[in-house]
């Protein structure tokens, strides 16, 4: 069984996922976390429902800085990269642009990141069956993770349902915006056209806001 916790971390109000199962497998998806009591707040989780013998993966649904807030310090703290998409890697060596673009009076520290793609994928390690989906549009290297056949989960409390991390591709009554370097809103339509055909059921927790489901959205 695949559980997930959410948290909102960060002024832009970005959630992170953790994703764990019974091997001991955890990922974490997004680190958000922007000062140490939330840094702290993680860790705690984390520690929690891991023992010494886990196998801890990061991923980023895309390479935003809101998502990466805290990838330096997770990626010191488990000493393993942030696996994303070769196409926003380059988002990431230049993070400092972002900082700049949205007035954040930081300095953009580096750290590890490695290119997400078939046997590497740390998602490979998990029990359940994980589907990632490239979604351009939001950025270059957009991605959702797609969960066939849904983990029981304290999200919901249902293990009815098929999930979608969906990152900032799509939101309750909403998707990513476009207007930012590498955002193209034809790439978009195709990549939510894409996820209109998933099931209708599926439940979806976007990386901002509450949780929709595709039936909701595709109206």
């Amino acid at each position: 069984m695949l559980e997930i916790k959410q948290f909102i971390f960060g002024p832009f109000g970005t959630n992170t996922y953790v994703l764990n199962d019974e091997q001991g497998h955890v990922l974490l998806v997004d680190p958000a976390c922007y000062d140490e009591y939330e840094r702290q707040q993680l860790l705690g989780y984390i520690h929690q429902i891991s023992n010494f013998k886990s196998s801890i993966s990061i991923l980023a649904t895309h390479g935003h800085l809101d998502h990466l807030w805290g990838a330096k310090w997770a990626t010191e703290t488990w000493q393993t990269p942030v696996w994303m998409h070769e196409a926003d890697i380059p988002m990431v060596t230049a993070m400092q642009q972002q900082y700049e673009l949205f007035g954040v009076r930081r300095t953009a520290e580096s750290f590890p990141v490695q290119e997400i793609s078939g046997l590497k994928s740390p998602i490979s390690n998990l029990k359940s069956q994980i589907s990632i989906l490239h979604t351009p549009g939001h950025t270059p290297g957009s991605i959702c993770l797609y969960f066939p056949l849904s983990p029981a989960n304290p999200l919901t409390h249902s293990s009815t349902h098929p999930l979608l991390l969906s990152g900032d591709t799509l939101f309750r009554m909403g998707y990513g915006r476009t207007d930012l370097p590498g955002g193209n809103m034809s790439q978009l339509i195709s990549s939510l056209e894409h996820l209109f055909t998933l099931p209708p059921d599926t439940i979806v927790y976007p990386g901002h806001g509450d949780s929709t489901t595709i039936a909701s959205e595709a109206r």
